[in-house]
């Protein structure tokens, strides 16, 4: 099995007592584990429970790619510059789907918090 790449793989610890209520729910979804496990992380709907200082950080996350991606507009709008020192398509693409799963994350989690201001 040299040189053979696995998926990484997640793990947690839950009580005996989750356990039973995630198997209830597998079991009625009639899903394999690993689908439900996957669907539920991917796909649910995020509750945050805390005060507005538990998401002032994902604000800051937020105002943090806005200053990244200004600072690429500069690095594309500069005059001078060659195809050496900008980032290639696939630097771009990658960056694009980094950004747009960091975004939905961070606008999922604060969707879930916004009672927090209602």
């Amino acid at each position: 099995m040299r040189n053979q790449h696995k998926n990484p793989t997640i793990s947690f610890r839950i009580t005996d007592a989750e356990r039973k209520q995630i198997e209830a729910r597998i079991l009625a979804s009639g899903m394999m584990k690993k689908d439900y496990f996957v669907r539920s992380c991917i796909y649910n709907r995020i509750c945050v429970v805390g005060k507005k200082e538990t998401i002032y950080p994902l604000v800051q996350t937020v105002n943090a790619l806005y200053l990244q991606l200004l600072e690429m507009h500069k690095t594309f709008t500069t005059t001078g510059n060659t195809s050496d020192t900008l980032p290639s398509s696939e630097d771009i693409k990658e960056l694009q789907t980094e950004y747009t799963n960091m975004l939905t994350a961070i606008i999922d989690l604060l969707d879930g918090a916004k009672y927090l201001w209602e």
